[in-house]
């Protein structure tokens, strides 16, 4: 008994799980606002998931685990064919391909980024060129601020070990 009353001094007690939500092969916890949620998704900025709660007059701060199964499917609909979103929130306008403008989402948007690396460094322009070589693409200086995150190509100022005492000859002068 005393026991018991001592864990209900502490701290409120916690579930041992969380739900998960599966919308567009991204996890999205449960726990989450709508608006928030469709955030983890890739290629859903915070406006477009303000545009999509708007105009699929869903509330943005229903939880994520609330939803139901029909409104996910027009969710995972809408953002598959982002069709009355405007022109300006659309991250593939007038593409190099198509000339058309995409809304893409996922793995689809990393892939078509990689191709569009690829092109580049492909036709030797200079972005390409600079893409090939880990160097900035957008003007920023290298001189004193550009690292290669992640790359360790520039190090930085680092101390100076020291050098081990070197061992004396033992019976000499």
């Amino acid at each position: 008994m005393a026991e018991q009353k001592e864990k209900q001094k502490g701290r409120p007690e916690v579930k041992d799980y969380t739900t998960l939500v599966r919308v567009l092969q991204t996890d999205i916890p449960g726990n989450k606002k709508v608006y928030a949620g469709l955030t983890y998704i890739k290629g859903v900025s915070w406006t477009i998931a303000s545009a999509t709660c708007h105009l699929l007059k869903l509330n943005p701060d229903k939880k994520v685990s609330d939803l139901t199964k029909e409104e996910l499917e027009k969710i995972t609909n809408f953002l598959n064919n982002p069709e009355s979103l405007p022109k300006f929130l659309i991250n593939r306008r007038n593409d190099f391909e198509t000339g058309e403008d995409h809304h893409l989402i996922g793995t689809s948007l990393d892939m078509k980024k990689e191709f569009d690396i690829r092109r580049l460094k492909k036709i030797r322009s200079y972005r390409g060129l600079r893409h090939a070589t880990g160097q900035p693409t957008r003007g920023q200086s290298t001189k004193s601020h550009f690292r290669a995150h992640g790359k360790k190509k520039a190090v930085g100022v680092q101390k100076k070990k020291e050098a081990p005492a070197k061992p004396t000859k033992a019976g000499g002068k």
